[in-house]
């Protein structure tokens, strides 16, 4: 029975899918969007909210847990100055996006894009 089990291993144990997500995490910021896989992407979209919600509050302690979930330099400085700042006047979540994209020609995977929300809060109110 599953009781209590809310995510998906994707195949790997612990540690590596844990690294595995913060390495997609930084390249999600990093370039804006990624391809991946559906299942990856909705994992990614749970870690990566996460990330952005503690890199908006900026103090000493939320650099260090953003540190230890996404151990990249240039990741975590652009979250931090550049991707945390555009969303400060968001509620908390709903910073990315998932756009499915049909199935991967060699496996039949399911595909989708997964992107960070460039939303107006100007323009909704």
């Amino acid at each position: 029975m599953r009781h209590h089990v809310d995510h998906r291993t994707l195949g790997r144990y612990g540690s590596h899918r844990r690294l595995m997500l913060g390495n997609m995490a930084a390249s999600l910021f990093l370039n804006g969007s990624i391809k991946t896989t559906v299942t990856r992407a909705k994992e990614l979209r749970r870690v990566a909210e996460k990330l952005i919600t503690r890199a908006r509050g900026g103090s000493v302690h939320d650099i260090r847990v953003v540190f230890s979930k996404m151990p990249h330099k240039e990741a975590a400085k652009k979250l931090f100055q550049e991707i945390a700042p555009k969303f400060m006047n968001f509620d908390k979540g709903g910073y990315t996006r998932i756009v499915k994209l049909g199935a991967r020609k060699g496996d039949g995977s399911p595909m989708a894009v997964i992107e960070l929300v460039e939303r107006k809060d100007d323009e909704n109110k």
